[in-house]
């Protein structure tokens, strides 16, 4: 691609001169006699780079200098001053100029001079062309920020509306359970219903919270408790208390452990302490960096090995169902008096499992 170049100096015979020599290297040459008719080429046609004097009638070439850089996209300019003028060259560097030229009048100076124009255009290319690609960058960096603002937003009002639903199922529920006449439809009922509440609660907080991926389980156990206070038998729900640490683990590890707590703890209100109240522990401890443990125990009537709660019953099967969603493990401790339940699991979502190869599935058949 042929390069243009703007050449400024008030001597005639170096004009033509240079106009000569870079022509005759492929290099298209504009000349102008002074700084004011550089500036108007400049006004007129782009260029590539510029070749500018510093002894002219008018603006001399630091002038003139001035007046280029503070043109939008301008041309690298380069200095062509004589061997007497270095404090010139180097003034004109401090002043934005690529390069400098010592020029002479027979014309030797010309293939440095073009030499500084081939560097300076490459140069001017390469800052270009590094300053497109940050552009670029910005911009898809904007772009992503952008869509991840409008998926958090997205997210956020879709667990609005999910606990929104969740509720107004929590509600028929209710209505259901109060015009039961069945007991045990109204207390199937009121499990079904705290269940929902434990679900619901989550998606109230994701509503909430900036992050719509993390949940904090200890927070969301404190306010799934305080909902079971205020839903169950006022005297029995009040004595369940919570000791937790600060936990933090993906949406559906804390829809997971919210659900077993809630079963666990409804299990222990309606049947650790048959006669009265008592206490009811819920604690939640990290055992390691991606892994956590919570428990609930009372000290109750215990339990009979024979009919293990842990496997019978809707309650224990669901308790199973989730602590296997978060790899958990289950331990039933009896102790005396009383029981602990504890499942231990992940905090982190285990990566799924490769699919199989031709040849191990070949292999398998």
């Amino acid at each position: 691609m042929q390069h243009t170049v703007l050449y400024i100096d008030d001597d005639a015979g170096l004009r033509k001169l240079v106009e000569r020599g870079l022509t005759r290297e492929g290099v298209r040459v504009v000349c102008a006699a002074s700084g004011e008719d550089g500036i108007k080429a400049l006004t007129t046609e782009e260029f590539d780079a510029i070749a500018l004097d510093q002894y002219m009638p008018g603006l001399d070439g630091l002038a003139t200098l001035e007046r280029i850089r503070v043109t939008q996209s301008h041309p690298p300019v380069i200095f062509v001053t004589g061997a007497q003028d270095s404090r010139i060259a180097v003034a004109a560097l401090k002043a934005g100029a690529f390069d400098y030229v010592i020029k002479d009048v027979q014309g030797e100076f010309i293939p440095l001079l073009l030499a500084a124009i081939q560097a300076a255009i490459h140069a001017m290319h390469m800052r270009r062309d590094k300053e497109a690609a940050e552009k670029e960058v910005r911009e898809a960096r904007d772009r992503f920020e952008a869509l991840a603002t409008e998926r958090q937003m997205l997210m956020r009002e879709v667990n609005h509306r999910v606990g929104n639903s969740l509720q107004l199922i929590a509600s028929l529920l209710t209505l259901q359970s109060n015009a039961a006449t069945s007991v045990d439809v109204k207390n199937a009922l009121g499990d079904a219903t705290g269940r929902v509440h434990a679900v619901a609660q989550l998606h109230r907080r994701l509503y909430t919270s900036d992050d719509v991926q993390q949940v904090a389980i200890d927070q969301y156990l404190s306010a799934l408790l305080e909902d079971l206070r205020r839903s169950a038998d006022s005297d029995r729900a009040a004595q369940v208390t919570l000791d937790a640490d600060p936990v933090d683990t993906h949406t559906d590890g804390a829809v997971a452990v919210g659900v077993i707590v809630n079963e666990l703890v409804m299990n222990a209100i309606k049947y650790a302490y048959p006669e009265s109240a008592g206490p009811i522990r819920v604690t939640l401890k990290t055992t390691g960096e991606d892994s956590a443990i919570v428990s609930v125990d009372d000290d109750g009537i215990g339990f009979d090995e024979a009919d293990d709660p842990v496997s019978t019953g809707l309650g224990q099967r669901i308790v199973k169902a989730m602590a296997s969603k978060i790899s958990g493990n289950i331990v039933h401790e009896q102790k005396k008096p009383g029981t602990r339940v504890s499942v231990s699991f992940a905090l982190k979502r285990k990566p799924p499992h490769p699919p199989a190869s031709d040849a191990s599935q070949a292999a398998a058949s």
